[in-house]
């Protein structure tokens, strides 16, 4: 477990902060669940050609299938889930079909389908989270909230990670959004700021807020609390990626931990997102 509450701390910050606001008897399953989001997630950069992203992601298919009886294969993410106990495997695999798209060239062609995506991904990792803390039950009364609030924040990782996937010559902003504001794809791909990639940017971002927006007009039982939280950092990412003088291929979204902490601290307060 020590193994995958590092991998958390090292790849997806935002979550380990979270952590800190779970039940101690609960930390040890969201740990493997964000160790194991990790691990599919980043498969796409861990390649060199799409048909071995797919032999990996049928491997962890058959390593979900086998951890009831203990087969873990030997890999650090899938030994917590083990250990961990109260994870719902079954809906891991919902995860893992999810991350196929992530291993194809296409572009999405509308934002429409970029929220297929947000929601099979980061609002389904919401869902099994919410799951864990507070069962099936609480998190299918929370379905919108859950649903726009993980819409919301993937968005805002897709914005995050731009320069990187570019790097690795991907594009996640839906091709109707590059089309309305003239973008260049191999503008982008090249690391070249434009005004009509600032405008695009500027589009992902307002309809994250209207996900946020829509997420937090709606009330949830305060158990499901620590999965919605990473949610609430979206809004300084959001107003540091949409300043005038952005440039995401020259200036990274940083926010200090201690100023995370003190947000999802205030939040956890007052217990809304």
């Amino acid at each position: 477990m020590a193994a995958s509450l590092e991998e958390v701390r090292a790849h997806d910050h935002d979550r380990f902060l979270t952590l800190l606001f779970v039940p101690p008897a609960k930390r040890p399953a969201l740990t493997a669940l964000y160790a194991f989001n990790i691990e599919i997630a980043r498969i796409p950069e861990a390649v060199t050609e799409p048909m071995m992203g797919h032999i990996r992601l049928q491997w962890w298919r058959e390593t979900i299938e086998g951890l009831p009886g203990g087969e873990t294969r030997g890999h650090p993410a899938a030994e917590a889930l083990h250990e961990a106990g109260g994870i719902p495997f079954g809906k891991l695999q919902t995860l893992i079909d999810a991350r196929e798209r992530d291993l194809s060239d296409e572009a999405f062609p509308d934002i429409g389908a970029l929220e297929d995506y947000a929601g099979q991904t980061s609002s389904a990792l919401m869902a099994i989270a919410g799951e864990i803390l507070a069962g099936e039950a609480e998190v299918h009364d929370a379905t919108a909230v859950i649903h726009h609030a993980g819409i919301a924040y993937a968005f805002t990782g897709i914005l995050r990670a731009l320069p990187v996937h570019a790097s690795q010559g991907r594009l996640l902003l839906s091709a109707d959004i590059l089309g309305r504001h003239n973008v260049d794809p191999h503008d982008v791909l090249a690391g070249r700021m434009t005004d009509g990639l600032r405008a695009a940017m500027a589009e992902l971002a307002n309809a994250a807020r209207d996900h946020l927006a829509a997420a937090r007009s709606r009330s949830f039982n305060a158990a499901l609390l620590p999965a919605l939280l990473p949610v609430s950092l979206c809004d300084r990412y959001l107003d540091l990626m949409t300043r005038p003088d952005f440039d995401p291929f020259r200036h990274p979204v940083e926010v200090p931990a201690f100023r995370r902490q003190l947000r999802l601290l205030g939040r956890s307060l007052v217990r809304r997102i």
